[in-house]
């Protein structure tokens, strides 16, 4: 069985320019979530990533990852903000 992925077309979604800082706060938080799952799970820091010592060199703050590590979580922010409005729905500060 081959999967085949095929994510919502968001490609001619703006973000709005107000939404921009969102993206990082997002981003940091997408770490957070996935580094508490993972020390749930019983993982913990490690030079190198260690399936089976449960070791992964990312279970640091978000601020101490290596740029190309921020720039997958920004994915996963900007592309969960786009698919938002891409469904039509709005984002809105309070």
């Amino acid at each position: 069985m081959e999967y085949t992925p095929k994510p919502i077309d968001t490609s001619a979604v703006e973000l709005p320019a107000e939404l921009e800082p969102l993206v990082e706060q997002m981003a940091k938080n997408v770490h957070e979530v996935w580094a508490q799952k993972r020390m749930e799970e019983g993982w913990r820091y490690g030079d190198k990533r260690d399936d089976e010592l449960r070791l992964h060199p990312c279970l640091v703050a978000y601020e101490q990852l290596p740029e190309i590590e921020k720039e997958y979580d920004r994915s996963t922010a900007l592309g969960t903000l786009k698919l938002i409005m891409k469904l039509g729905f709005s984002i809105e500060k309070r």
